[in-house]
């Protein structure tokens, strides 16, 4: 690993400890050259998910894309962060599980749907109602009575 200090070629590691997802591991370097000290993260390569869109584009997926969605369902709401980085972990998670090189955008959907009824129900219905394009209230007072049950 390359000094990000002095650019020399080869540093060692002091530390190695797993971080704090668990899915990363944490390594602390020495320089020999220049004496700093410096962390780096080692995570497992995945293999590129591509999102299959309603238009049928496809794109790369991004986690930033679930976690902003997450996040604006989940504004002014009392939700802590911790819990919507949890649940977008829970998701990337699930997603990733499925071992599929492609993913249609609506099981996405549907998935981040399902965690966020259980974080918070204002979230869900509003990330619902963005999600399934509600055109009317009817279809939003269905959706409402799903969760009355």
């Amino acid at each position: 690993m390359k000094c990000p200090y002095c650019n020399h070629p080869d540093t060692r590691v002091i530390d190695s400890r797993p971080a704090d997802d668990g899915s990363s591991i944490r390594r602390r370097r020495s320089c020999d050259v220049c004496g700093k000290r410096f962390t780096t993260y080692e995570k497992v390569e995945t293999i590129p998910l591509i999102v299959i869109k309603k238009d049928s584009t496809r794109e790369q997926y991004r986690r930033d894309k679930i976690e902003n969605g997450v996040l604006r369902a989940c504004y002014k709401r009392p939700v802590p962060t911790e819990e919507i980085q949890a649940a977008v972990d829970r998701i990337e998670t699930r997603i990733f599980s499925m071992e599929a090189k492609e993913i249609p955008s609506s099981k996405i959907g549907e998935i981040v749907m399902e965690e966020l009824k259980g974080l918070d129900e204002v979230a869900y219905v509003r990330f619902a109602s963005v999600y399934r394009e509600f055109k009317d209230v009817n279809t939003f007072m269905d959706e409402l009575k799903k969760i009355l049950k």
